[in-house]
């Protein structure tokens, strides 16, 4: 496979406009065309990551963190570009998705949550935008013995998924009445006389980047020369997608045992703690990385326990005087544990392709006692 076509199945997977617009995600080192064998996973591109991708004889790193976050003036063996220079001469592409994944269902931030027991959890802020984009209503005016093939039709083409749901329609019976003129072609009745026909309001949901095709099926299914259709825009109910989730814990559990959870799934040798540390937890917040600029929102929540990477001294003060516990993982820490997850996924997408986590991406941070 392509680099592009396996950028185009990862964002089958996470799609990039959930990430946060200062983000820099996608291809940002190598060629598009390019014959990808070998693909590595890591959190971060460092100097060790880039000799074990040569090693292994890699085609394509798939980084969580972006290589390249800023404009770039000059790229050379030496300094801070020569990781970028070091790939770049090796011929291996690199691919990053950051804060796409966080936001992605299944992604990271859904992964804490579901560490910790959060159940129909929801982003806490930094929405962004429905990649699917807007949602319309159509509704067809169809005979009854032809409902059921145009709305396969429409079904087929992309319309009525809601969820885990497909197939979402609904239908009404009623009369529907129709003039035919001189030029008409009517499949139903004769020009110049007024026809009645027992006809379904068929109503079912498209999105809207489906929308031209579902149209489309739809008036090749239709069994009338001009049918009577109508589409309205759908104001967007459904909860945005963003950064951290918040929500209730399927059953109440205390702090020491939230801990016992995050070290069997992220392998943490060591958490930093505020506040209560044996808390019962009801009510919880997670963000991966560096979530402390939302840290009001969370205590906005009235959260009894807050998972993240890392907060800054002033944020750790604010959290402890609003009697807010907290966990810091350390920021690779909170992130590290998706990227088994995330391989099973491409894996399933892009069967004849190798896929490798990296085992030189480590947190730079080494813990000891002192």
């Amino acid at each position: 496979m392509k680099v592009k076509e396996i950028a185009h199945k990862i964002e089958e997977i996470i799609p990039l406009k959930l990430a946060q617009d200062w983000d820099n995600v996608g291809l940002l080192i190598g060629d598009a065309q390019k014959d990808v064998r070998n693909i590595l996973l890591t959190i971060d591109v460092t100097h060790n990551v880039a000799a074990e991708a040569k090693k292994l004889k890699t085609d394509l790193i798939v980084s969580y963190h972006p290589v390249i976050w800023d404009g770039l003036k000059k790229v050379t063996a030496e300094g801070p570009t020569g990781v970028v220079y070091d790939l770049i001469h090796s011929g291996i592409a690199v691919f990053s998705i950051h804060t796409a994944l966080d936001s992605a269902v299944g992604g990271v931030n859904d992964g804490l949550a579901e560490i910790i027991g959060i159940v129909n959890s929801k982003p806490i802020g930094d929405y962004v935008a429905n990649p699917a984009g807007d949602n319309y209503k159509l509704v067809i005016f169809v005979p009854i013995k032809s409902a059921a093939k145009v709305s396969n039709a429409v079904f087929a083409a992309g319309a009525g998924a809601i969820g885990n749901y497909s197939h979402c329609g609904f239908g009404a019976e009623g009369t529907g009445t129709f003039l035919p003129h001189e030029g008409a072609k009517p499949a139903i009745g004769r020009k110049g006389k007024i026809e009645k026909v027992e006809e379904i309001r068929f109503e079912t949901i498209v999105p809207a980047g489906k929308l031209n095709e579902v149209v489309t099926a739809m008036l090749k299914a239709h069994p009338y020369e001009t049918p009577a259709f109508d589409i309205f825009k759908l104001h967007d109910t459904e909860m945005p997608f963003g950064l951290g989730r918040f929500g209730e814990l399927a059953k109440p559990v205390r702090i020491p045992q939230i801990i016992k959870r995050i070290k069997k799934v992220t392998g943490a040798k060591a958490v930093g703690l505020i506040g209560d540390q044996n808390r019962l937890v009801r009510r919880a917040a997670v963000c991966a990385g560096t979530c402390g600029t939302i840290i009001n929102l969370v205590i906005a929540e009235k959260a009894d326990l807050y998972l993240t990477g890392e907060l800054k001294h002033h944020q750790a003060l604010a959290a402890q005087e609003a009697g807010l516990s907290c966990i810091c993982l350390s920021h690779t820490v909170s992130e590290r544990f998706i990227l088994k997850n995330f391989a099973k996924q491409l894996q399933k997408q892009i069967k004849t392709v190798k896929i490798s986590i990296s085992k030189k991406d480590a947190d730079p941070f080494h813990w000891k006692n002192i």
